[in-house]
Parts: C-alpha cells; sequence; structure tokens
C-alpha cells in the first residue's frame, strides 16, 4: 500500500508502477518547504542576527540598537503569520510542529538575556518568563500523547505584552517612554505567571482523562477478547447452529407392518 491514489498509479490501486512509492515520498519530502516553515526558518536565522546586532558596539550604540529592534520585530511578525498560514493552507508539518516553538522561544530568549546582560532589565524577570516558557513547552510534549493544550485567548495576550515590552527595552527609550516599558513589563510578567498556572491545571486535568479513556479502553479491548475466546466462541457458535429436524414419527400402521 503506497498511500498513492489508484488513478496516478496507472491501475485499480492493486499494483503499483515502479518508482510510486518513491514519488509519493518525495511530495511528503517536498511538503517540508512550505512558506509556513520557510518563514519558521527565517525567525531562527534573526536569532543570531539579532544578538549580533544588539551587542555590536558594546551594546548601548542607539543605531545598532535600532536595527537589532527591526530583526526582532521582523521575527515577532513572522510568528503571527507562520501559524496562520500554516493552519489556513494546510500546511502543517512535523517539522514546523517542532521548529516553530523553538524559534518562538529562542527569539524571546535571546532578548531577555541580552538585556539582563546589558543591565537594563533584572534577571528575575528573565528568569521567571524562560522558566514559564521552557516549562510549558515540556508540559506540552507531557501531555501530547493524550491531548493537546490548545492556545487560550490569555496566551496570545501574554505573548503580544512579551513581545511589545522587550521590544521597547531594545530600543534605546527615555523619559515617560522609558517608565511606559517598565509597565508593559510589568503586565508581560503578570501574564507570563497567570497564563502559566492555567496551562498547568489544563496539562493535568487533559492527561488524567487522557489516561482515564485508556483504562477504559483496555479494559473494553480485554473484555472484547474475552468474549471472543476460542473455546467461548466454538461453544457459541455451535449453541447458533441450527439444529437437525427430527425424523418423523411412524404411524400406527406403518409400525406395526
Amino acid at each position: 500500500m503506497t498511500g498513492v491514489p489508484a488513478s496516478a498509479t496507472g491501475g485499480t490501486g492493486a499494483t503499483s508502477k515502479p518508482g510510486a512509492k518513491l514519488a509519493a515520498v518525495a511530495v511528503d519530502q517536498a511538503g517540508v518547504w512550505n512558506i509556513a516553515n520557510i518563514l519558521t526558518m527565517v525567525r531562527l536565522v534573526l536569532v543570531p542576527a539579532f544578538i549580533a546586532l544588539m551587542l555590536e558596539d558594546g551594546g548601548y550604540d542607539p543605531i545598532w540598537r535600532a536595527w537589532a529592534w527591526a530583526a526582532f520585530a521582523v521575527a515577532m511578525i513572522t510568528d503571527i503569520f507562520d501559524g496562520h498560514l500554516a493552519r489556513t493552507y494546510n500546511l502543517v508539518t512535523d517539522f514546523g510542529k517542532i521548529a516553530d516553538p523553538i524559534a518562538d522561544k529562542a527569539i524571546m530568549a535571546a532578548g531577555l538575556a541580552c538585556l539582563s546582560a546589558l543591565g537594563d532589565l533584572s534577571w528575575w524577570v528573565t528568569g521567571v518568563i524562560l522558566f514559564r516558557e521552557l516549562g510549558i513547552t515540556l508540559m506540552r510534549f507531557w501531555v501530547i500523547r493524550h491531548a493537546v493544550i490548545p492556545a487560550s485567548r490569555g496566551g496570545k495576550m501574554k505573548t503580544l505584552a512579551q513581545g511589545t515590552a522587550v521590544g521597547m527595552y531594545v530600543l534605546a527609550l527615555t523619559g515617560p517612554l522609558a517608565t511606559l516599558r517598565f509597565w508593559v513589563m510589568a503586565v508581560a510578567v503578570v501574564l507570563t505567571v497567570v497564563t502559566g498556572l492555567d496551562y498547568v491545571r489544563q496539562a493535568i486535568t487533559l492527561r488524567r482523562l487522557g489516561m482515564a479513556a485508556e483504562r477504559e479502553a483496555a479494559v473494553a479491548s480485554e473484555a472484547a477478547e474475552a468474549a471472543g475466546a476460542p473455546g467461548a466462541s466454538s461453544a457459541s457458535e455451535a449453541s447458533k447452529a441450527p439444529k437437525a429436524p427430527k425424523a418423523p414419527k411412524a404411524s400406527k400402521a406403518e409400525s406395526t407392518r
């Protein structure tokens, strides 16, 4: 079974042309190179570029910081579009499932770490955000066998707040804007903690429900196997088999012959 339609194999589906299976594999591999995955790759490439721009000339040159902000902004924007394109045009691939969250966390971690290393942001803020992001990512893998934790509105607000706050810190802002970015970061930290706790609750609930469903399925499977055991099945089939008709009784006249 090649997974290729019968019309593509030139037959009825029972046989396939030589090389049809190889062609199907090639199509699957080519599917990785779609616009959604390319945007994810661009975001991964932007991570080292952002770090280099951010730390150029000691990390305090406003011009280099502006270029670093541009790289960070492009990375955050591609994060919005790659997921949307993948879902809208059915471009979801195994590569995208793995690379997309890695790219998301990498650009955010790079921004926070650079800001803390330069003394612009407290390390505890970076620690709280990165601990939450890493923990939730691991928790998603923990429950992925049973269910997928859906993205929530709070999670989207958290991402927006984090991106805005880090972007404002990357720029060399002064005066009221410097005060504003502090409060934006405070909101981002609060949303990070609150949504993180909510994800933990969802993960525990989904895993518990998934394990319960697996146990029920296992019990049902065992019951079905027990009901279909060879001895039991032969006995039940014998009981259901039609009985041979009884021979008619001889009449009194015939019995005296």
